[in-house]
């Protein structure tokens, strides 16, 4: 072997030593601690919780309805109201119906006319029976203060509603 292998062999050993030496010292504090601690009189252990017996549970509602499926009258039928895919969608469709602003009506020949603004600032003529906001929301009646619409919307249980909306004049 080569003089500094060896010499660094040496030294990692009296390194060794030394670390072995400095943990033995110290413990009688730690030995009193245990001996204290083993003169105590012993605790009780308290018995283990009484176990219940298994009581069975015999299911008696099979024969009533699931409550996982829809309750009442279905609104899927061929008369249930639906929204008409096949109809050309109106320009006024494409902005959700919170967006449109009534700023205000024209009478041209006896027939009210609505004027909706959109939130791009351009103005739009409509009349009864266009279609706006996006819920198929069909224009149904015309005043000097309100466009009343009736939208059609999910019910949450696979089918349609229709719900009354309305757009008022601004002030």
């Amino acid at each position: 072997m080569r003089p500094t292998t060896r010499r660094s062999m040496w030294v990692a050993v009296l390194i060794g030593c030394v670390l072995v030496a400095g943990c033995s010292s110290g413990q009688g504090a730690l030995k009193q601690w245990i001996a204290q601690v083993k003169k105590r009189p012993g605790g009780r252990i308290e018995p283990l919780p009484e176990v219940k017996p298994y009581e069975s549970f015999k299911y008696s509602a099979s024969n009533l309805r699931s409550p996982f499926q829809p309750q009442g009258p279905s609104n899927t039928g061929p008369s249930a109201v639906r929204p008409n895919q096949r109809r050309n969608r109106e320009f006024l469709e494409g902005f959700p119906l919170d967006t449109l602003r009534m700023v205000g009506t024209m009478k041209i020949g006896g027939r009210f006319y609505g004027l909706i603004e959109t939130k791009d600032g351009l103005v739009h003529k409509v009349q009864p029976g266009n279609y706006v906001g996006e819920s198929d929301g069909k224009i149904t009646s015309i005043t000097p203060s309100k466009i009343s619409i009736v939208e059609i919307v999910p019910d949450g249980l696979g089918g349609y509603i229709e719900r009354p909306a309305s757009l008022a004049l601004a002030n």
